[in-house]
């Protein structure tokens, strides 16, 4: 059974994460390295655990979560379809059960707001973890005057909090946000599709979700 760590001890798995993180940081893009993939993997599983999902789910939701953006390493465009096949090539070298690559590849391939839906638990877990990862720390741009709206927004995020309600079915995702940085509704402009996309996995979870900004529930 191949495991997180396996998947992480990969050697073109390390390769794709950090080439892909350096080239979109040639195009200006924030930070999609360790800590983000790391992020990622470890909500994608806590998320399907406090909902009472078996251990390996979990754990597959994790590896889709790690995996997620090695796509970036050929073109931002169409990342996650081609992030899907690498990662059945890669995983099925490794010696995954066909039906669990088969369950990875679809939640990498429909990650993304552009095209992606929650086909399956773990597809629907990646998408929640993904898109709740905004915060300041993965703005890469370090002179704020010329920051585009996707930095000023991420910049903008003093704190991002995912919390899953298991007895209650609901996911909410929390954020602080400095409105002197960016106002909320800059936010909205950037994250709407986001929001939906996060909004159908919920649901795909049976579960409500909320989305709250400096307090105020505004989903």
């Amino acid at each position: 059974m191949v495991t997180l760590e396996d998947v992480k001890k990969n050697a073109l798995v390390d390769a794709f994460i950090r080439k892909g993180n350096e080239h979109l940081g040639v195009l200006g893009y924030t930070d999609h390295g360790y800590a983000h993939v790391n992020l990622v993997s470890e909500r994608g599983y806590i998320i399907l655990k406090e909902l009472g999902f078996p251990e390996r789910e979990a754990e597959l939701a994790a590896i889709a979560g790690y995996l997620h953006d090695i796509g970036n390493v050929i073109n931002r465009v169409g990342h996650s379809q081609s992030g899907a096949l690498m990662c059945m090539t890669i995983l099925r070298q490794m010696g995954m059960d066909p039906d669990e690559i088969s369950i990875v590849a679809a939640a990498t391939g429909n990650h993304d707001e552009g095209s992606g839906h929650p086909v399956n638990q773990v597809a629907a877990a990646l998408i929640l973890a993904d898109k709740s990862h905004v915060h300041r720390t993965r703005v890469r741009n370090p002179d704020i005057s010329t920051f585009d709206i996707h930095d000023r927004v991420n910049y903008a995020v003093e704190e991002a909090k995912l919390e899953v309600n298991g007895k209650n079915s609901v996911i909410t995702m929390d954020l602080t946000i400095d409105i002197n940085i960016c106002p909320v509704m800059e936010y909205f402009e950037i994250f709407l599709s986001r929001m939906v996309l996060c909004r159908r996995a919920a649901d795909f979870l049976g579960c409500e979700f909320e989305l709250i900004i400096n307090g105020a529930k505004l989903l």
